[in-house]
């Protein structure tokens, strides 16, 4: 039952809708709010600019790799034209000093003729021409231009001199004065002897630090020689060729060869060929023989022999090119091999007889050695 003047039915519903609305409300509003995370701030450009960054690190790598590549292949190059063309000038040089060593060689031919000779150096100047149009078809690198000019003009010696040796050649038999030809020999054998020296001077060893200024290595540059016998530009010794190139071998006087001298090295030791000779044999064992010229006239291809009678023998040769009278050259034999220590042995030195020699009595000798060790 409900008082109508004390609680009326609107008075409950407005009590009731007003506090649970009113509760909850302030219920939420009592509760803090969650803040969520902040992201970082994008970096200015964006990732484009970082993708573009990225692109340009990677070529700049990039253009390093290559500017070390090119500049390998460059160096490569560079080191492949020279060696190209000091390959080439070493096959010239071979193919030049060769024909100095044919030239050595009939000049010193025992009984080789006039004319014989004079068609030898005649066939060794056109081969040496043909040297010199090998190289001067020579590409050299830029810096070697001008040792390159040097290494032509160097053949172009050689072509001169053997060219003048077979004209003065072809006038030895119309002269009657051996000194005379003997000169005019020598004055053409002179060109020679400047080919060495100018290739020397002005090839070889400018060449030489012109590599070494562009950093090429293990390209040795070449010798040349083309003169083997220190007197060819000696007048005096070419008026000895003449004579004996002009004359029989039973002419101009006494003919011989005579052993001087035996000495063991390195210490130089003269052998005695009457008494005991005791040798100390080291790594560096050999020995030393001096032939003398006795006679009158010049010798040429001149064997000497040295033979050690052990078991096994031992035994070499070498050959003097040429000995003019009353001079003395001296034969070192080396690399002796193993001798037979603590016994008693015989060293046979000869010198073998030349033609016309009559006394052979000087030509060998006898030694008797006792090997120890050092």
């Amino acid at each position: 039952m409900f008082d109508r003047e004390t609680e009326t039915p609107s008075d409950i519903e407005f009590d009731f809708f007003d506090e649970s609305p009113t509760v909850e409300s302030t219920s939420r509003r009592g509760l803090p709010r969650r803040r969520l995370p902040k992201r970082p701030p994008a970096p200015p450009g964006g990732p484009q600019l970082y993708r573009l960054g990225m692109l340009i690190a990677g070529a700049i790598v990039l253009a390093v790799i290559l500017i070390l590549v090119v500049q390998s292949c460059r160096s490569n190059q560079k080191q492949s034209e020279y060696e190209g063309y000091v390959d080439d000038v070493s096959r010239i040089t071979s193919e030049s000093d060769a024909l100095g060593g044919q030239l050595n060689t009939s000049l010193t031919t025992p009984g080789i003729t006039l004319e014989d000779l004079r068609g030898d150096v005649e066939g060794l100047r056109g081969q040496q021409e043909q040297i010199l149009r090998s190289a001067q078809d020579l590409q050299p690198p830029g810096p070697l231009l001008e040792q390159q000019e040097s290494l032509v003009e160097a053949m172009q010696f050689r072509v001169n001199g053997l060219a003048g040796l077979a004209t003065a050649l072809a006038q030895v038999a119309q002269s009657s004065n051996a000194e005379q030809t003997g000169a005019d020999l020598a004055a053409q054998a002179q060109r020679l002897v400047a080919s060495d020296i100018v290739y020397a001077d002005a090839f070889e060893a400018p060449t030489g630090r012109v590599l070494d200024e562009e950093g090429i290595v293990e390209v040795p540059v070449p010798r040349s020689e083309f003169v083997q016998n220190p007197e060819f530009a000696s007048p005096d010794a070419w008026s000895l060729i003449v004579e004996r190139l002009t004359q029989s071998p039973q002419a101009g006087g006494l003919h011989g060869n005579g052993i001087q001298a035996v000495r063991a090295l390195p210490g130089g030791e003269e052998l005695s060929a009457s008494e005991d000779n005791t040798v100390v044999a080291s790594d560096s064992l050999a020995f030393e023989v001096v032939v003398e010229n006795s006679g009158d006239s010049q010798e040429t291809q001149v064997a000497v022999r040295l033979v050690i009678q052990q078991n096994p023998r031992i035994r070499k040769e070498q050959e003097i090119d040429l000995i003019n009278p009353g001079e003395t050259e001296t034969v070192t034999f080396r690399d002796i091999g193993n001798v037979t220590f603590s016994t008693r042995t015989t060293m046979i030195v000869t010198v073998e007889p030349v033609p016309g020699e009559t006394n052979e009595g000087n030509n060998s000798a006898q030694y008797r050695v006792i090997f120890t060790l050092g």
